[in-house]
Order: structure tokens, then C-alpha cells, then sequence
């Protein structure tokens, strides 16, 4: 392996910097607190997918690289595992819930191999002494829409789903009416209670229509700021703050920044 594909370099780097003559900073660091640093940096790699910038994607992922980097040196610190560990784990993992490529197991769509992957870790909690749930390993940390499209997935494994996404649509529009009645409660704890179950409904239409409800919403966020910002742009010609309009001529604005981009497409 050429020096320029090795991490050794990385690992040196890092194993200065928490050295008791490396940088202060980088010495009072915890798992805990470079939590909010691996969320960031996840999140500016897919930043980096969405633009199709690739040269940003390289550095992205470096960044990303360096918190995995930082994690096991502070392990190998505590004398609990180091970069070692990681890789090699990682490494048998994969090729033991991969049996159709690196075994005899055979598989002919995608959908196989999610199942096969699932049956596999089901296995794997069995040897360790107890059950693996279906939904174990469901991280807590998940963003809310991508955790309830995962937990909706691995529920359908089993056949726990509805049959197609018609009939998840029924189950939006009962809930909205279960959000309306207890609206009319004036029942605070109930109304959030059916919010949250309306919106769970309506992840799984977003499954079932092969639909990511985390980047379905991400596009509506989306296009709502592009309007929002198109109404600041207007506002501002006019000399007229959007504060100080009224709701009409709010929705003035609204109404010709979305008919922009109709003339856009």
C-alpha cells in the first residue's frame, strides 16, 4: 500500500496532538463532547453529494475521517481499542453478513439482501445469549423522519405493513381527523400525541411510494426558503419591509414567487 493511501500518517498526526506536549484543545476532547463535530461533518459529506461537488466530497470525507480517527485515538488512550479494532471489525462484519458474495449464499435483488443482512444480525444476537429485537440498533440520534422510515421498514420485514401506499394514504387522513378531534378538546398532551401519529402516517405513504421522507421534506423546506427568500428580494425593491405588509400582500408575493418558478421549469 503506497504511503499517500495509508493512514498512518493520520494516525501520527493525531497521536501528537494528544500528546501531553500536543494541543490543548484537542487534549480536553470526549466521546462526548466531539458528539456535535461527527454529526456536523456527516452532514456537510451529504452537503457536498447534493451540490455533485466532488472535490468537496474528497475534503468532506477526510473531515469525516479525522473524527473516526479522533474517537480511537482517544479509546486507544483509555486502553480500550484503537484504530486497529475499528477496521478489523468492521472488516469481519462485512464479510460475514455478505455470505452472497464471500459464501454460498445466493440472492438475486437488492431486496434479498436486506433481509438476508437483517437475518444475519437476528443470528447474531442469538449467539451472544439473547434475542436481537428487529429494531435494535435503531439509533436514538437518528433525525425523527429517518428514524421512523427505518423502524416502518424493519417492521415490514415481518409483514407488519400496510399493503401498498393507497392504503397507508387511508391511515393519513384518519389520523388527521383523530388530530382534529383532539384539537377540539383544547387537550394540549392529546393534540401533540396525534400530530406525532399523523406525521408517522404520512412517513410510511413516503415508504411505500419509495419516497425518503427525510429528503421529500428537505424539498419542501427547501422550496419554501427559495420562495421566502424571493418575497426579501421583492420586498426589499420595494421599499416596503415584509414585517410592515399586510397578510394579503404576503400572499401577494407568495403567489408570484411561485408562479417564477413555473415559468423556471
Amino acid at each position: 500500500m503506497s504511503t499517500e493511501a495509508s493512514l498512518e500518517p493520520l494516525l501520527e498526526v493525531m497521536d501528537k496532538l494528544l500528546s501531553p506536549d500536543g494541543c490543548p484543545w484537542d487534549r480536553q476532547q470526549t466521546h462526548q463532547t466531539l458528539k456535535k463535530y461527527l454529526i456536523e461533518e456527516t452532514y456537510e459529506v451529504i452537503d457536498a453529494i447534493d451540490e455533485e461537488d466532488m472535490h468537496k466530497l474528497c475534503e468532506e470525507l477526510g473531515d469525516l475521517l479525522l473524527q473516526i480517527v479522533f474517537h480511537a485515538g482517544l479509546a486507544k488512550r483509555a486502553g480500550k481499542f484503537g484504530i486497529e479494532q475499528v477496521i478489523s471489525g468492521i472488516t469481519k462484519k462485512m464479510v460475514h453478513r455478505h455470505p452472497h458474495v464471500f459464501g454460498e449464499a445466493k440472492v438475486e435483488e437488492a431486496a434479498q439482501v436486506v433481509e438476508l443482512w437483517e437475518a444475519i444480525k437476528q443470528k447474531e444476537g442469538n449467539q451472544e445469549g439473547q434475542p436481537k429485537s428487529l429494531l435494535a440498533g435503531v439509533p436514538n440520534y437518528l433525525p425523527a423522519l429517518q428514524k421512523a422510515q427505518k423502524v416502518q421498514s424493519k417492521a415490514a420485514l415481518v409483514g407488519f405493513d400496510w399493503p401498498d401506499a393507497s392504503e397507508a394514504a387511508l391511515k393519513v387522513d384518519e389520523e388527521w381527523r383523530e388530530v382534529k378531534s383532539a384539537w377540539e378538546t383544547e387537550d394540549l398532551d392529546k393534540l401533540q400525541e396525534e400530530l406525532g401519529d399523523f406525521i408517522f402516517a404520512a412517513v410510511n405513504t413516503c415508504r411505500l411510494l419509495e419516497f425518503d421522507a427525510e429528503e421529500t421534506l428537505r424539498a419542501a423546506v427547501d422550496k419554501f426558503m427559495s420562495r421566502f427568500s424571493f418575497m426579501e428580494v421583492r420586498s426589499g425593491e420595494s421599499g416596503v419591509p415584509l414585517a410592515e405588509m399586510s397578510l394579503s400582500q404576503l400572499d401577494d408575493l407568495w403567489d408570484e414567487a411561485k408562479s417564477k418558478e413555473g415559468k423556471k421549469k
